[in-house]
């Protein structure tokens, strides 16, 4: 359980520190630049981390064993259609989801991936949740819910929107859920699941998305001098990803990936703390994100532990 707070939180940091970096002049100078955004940011965002784990891995002399989990085993190859599924298809249906029918939409769409994630695992790993775990984890993303709920719901296209919410939630949920059946295998740890997942990640987009969107020549450009703190920046959220993503993985092979999503999904009031401390934006304070972001973080704790069992063993 802590592997999968300390996953919330440092999502949440790498969320907060992304978002710096999509304010940055670049992101928002054209309208090309503004569409491409959410595409270049997470292919950059994602190629840093692949950077990040593979420097880990090396560090560690566990390169060689990485290299055998992606060509030797099924499991490691499973993890590659899990990266395909989670990263491009999932992010790229939240990214629809967000321009087709809102912000708030799109923000519910993060929402529902334990929920669906809970019951394919049911289905198919046979992790068993009680009754009181469901019931917390229902309240969790009614509190995500609130968190992100904006007003008034503008959308442009609503059956492209539902789409985009649908290949999101069952993306990232199916995602969990072969993680979940990968770490079992005792050759692919999560420490080598993280660098072929954000790889596979990275080499997707780049080799797929980008060229379809077009969007090489933006990316190129990103690297001029005078965009100055802005891949630094982008480099910086990577690393908040991976060390959220190797305590993430941690948490789905050691509770399960039901549970590990429902301490997952807390990065949504997290973000609310690192936005008030680190960018001192007090706007975002008020009665409801308050209760709502207590309500993420209790509820998501109790949906992943197993209260009675806490109590037997604390007797």
């Amino acid at each position: 359980m802590f592997a999968g707070i300390i996953a919330g939180i440092t999502w949440a940091a790498a969320t907060v520190v992304l978002g710096i970096a999509l304010g940055m002049s670049p992101f928002c100078t054209t309208e090309q630049a503004i569409f491409l955004a959410p595409f270049v940011s997470t292919f950059l965002h994602d190629a840093c981390s692949a950077i990040w784990a593979t420097l880990y891995n090396t560090v560690k002399g566990n390169f060689k064993n990485v290299l055998k989990a992606l060509f030797k085993t099924k499991s490691g190859k499973w993890v590659v259609i899990a990266a395909v599924i989670g990263g491009p298809i999932g992010m790229t249906g939240y990214v629809m989801a967000v321009n087709y029918m809102g912000a708030s939409i799109g923000a519910v769409a993060s929402a529902v991936f334990p929920a669906i994630g809970a019951i394919l695992a049911y289905v198919f790993l046979k992790e068993k949740m009680k009754w009181h775990q469901w019931i917390f984890l229902v309240l969790t993303l009614l509190g995500v819910y609130g968190l992100s709920y904006g007003g008034a719901i503008e959308t442009t296209n609503f059956a492209l929107g539902i789409i985009g919410a649908l290949l999101c939630s069952f993306g990232w949920g199916i995602e969990a859920v072969v993680l979940a059946k990968c770490l079992k295998d005792p050759e692919v740890t999560d420490e080598y699941a993280l660098q072929i997942r954000q790889t596979t990640s990275a080499l997707t987009y780049g080799i797929v998305l980008l060229p379809v969107l077009k969007g090489w020549g933006f990316t190129a450009s990103l690297f001029a001098p005078s965009n100055g703190w802005l891949l630094p920046t982008i480099a910086i959220a990577g690393l908040f990803a991976t060390v959220s993503y190797l305590f993430y993985y941690k948490a789905i092979s050691q509770i399960g990936a039901s549970k590990a999503m429902a301490l997952n999904v807390t990065y949504s009031a997290w973000a609310i703390f690192f936005t008030v401390v680190v960018l001192r934006d007090t706007s975002v304070l008020n009665p409801t994100t308050i209760i709502c972001a207590l309500v993420v973080l209790i509820c998501g704790i109790f949906a992943a532990a197993d209260v009675k069992e806490i109590f037997k063993k604390s007797k």
